[in-house]
């Protein structure tokens, strides 16, 4: 049996308490009305304007063309961090198959050139890859959020020590019962992937998710922003006496964290197994 060590339960909850303070001063703060944030700052009480607060940023249509709502910025962040999860899980897959099955010569120098790609930021590249994006006229356009990041050497480094792990007497029974190439790799290593792909997911996702500098480099027609965009936005309003919808901004970052805490709730297990998981 084990002992009940009440220092380590303190130690933990006050950790999440840590943690989740930001969070809980958000959504109260979100709760009242801009003049009262003005004028008393945060608040960690809740106020009365709630569910005016939520309706306007998800439905009132503002920007300076008047047609973008929070909902469509919302939209815009799924688009993007779905794009560029199951993106980057694609082309990680494919990179990491060639680099451990198909047995070409300098395919270990390759990965390291893969791999030392991490030490370039996107900070270093991004001019290069907005010239050619602005040269295949691909800017205000999904494709250009998206194509150009999805190369992941994060990604092809996860599946390739995970395909490495795959027990070399599976490729010999496919091979025995005539599965070719692309057969073994759909019917045999992606099952087996799932719980990576599920860790892969979740990382790309928020990263996906939280871009800020390269959308907002990318793009210059409202319908492409958001919600990072649209919280900057929201803040840099400040003409005359008017002042920044502060419980918008707040409310924004609150609905912002909403899509990637339910992906990691929904992929914790999976997330866990395939970081840890060592037997195949």
């Amino acid at each position: 049996m084990h002992r009940i060590r009440p220092l380590d339960h303190l130690i933990l909850l006050c950790g999440c308490l840590f943690m989740l303070a930001p969070v809980a001063v958000a959504i109260m703060t979100s709760s009242h009305s801009a003049a009262d944030i003005h004028v008393n700052g945060l608040s960690l009480a809740p106020g009365g304007h709630a569910l005016d607060t939520y309706e306007t940023v998800l439905t009132k249509r503002g920007g300076f063309t008047g047609q973008v709502t929070g909902a469509t910025m919302a939209m815009n962040s799924l688009i993007l961090g779905l794009g560029f999860a199951i993106g980057k899980i694609a082309l990680s897959m494919l990179a990491a198959y060639a680099l451990v099955y198909f047995r070409f010569r300098f395919a270990t120098a390759m990965f390291w050139v893969i791999f030392t790609t991490l030490l370039l930021p996107l900070e270093v590249r991004i001019m290069p890859s907005y010239q050619v994006m602005s040269d295949l006229h691909l800017l205000n356009t999904y494709t250009g959020l998206i194509v150009p990041l999805l190369a992941s050497a994060t990604g092809t480094f996860y599946f390739r020590q995970f395909f490495k792990s795959v027990p070399d007497e599976l490729l010999e029974a496919a091979r025995i019962d005539g599965a070719g190439p692309v057969k073994f790799f759909f019917d045999i290593l992606l099952p087996l992937s799932k719980t990576m792909m599920a860790a892969i997911f979740i990382i790309m996702f928020v990263y996906g998710w939280n871009q800020y500098l390269w959308p907002m480099l990318m793009t210059t027609e409202e319908r492409f922003f958001t919600l990072m965009r649209g919280i900057k936005q929201i803040l840099q309003v400040w003409v005359g006496s008017q002042i920044p919808d502060y419980n918008q901004a707040f409310a924004l970052a609150v609905l912002a964290l909403l899509p990637p805490v339910i992906v990691v709730v929904v992929f914790q297990r999976w997330f866990i197994k395939g970081l840890t998981e060592s037997d195949k």
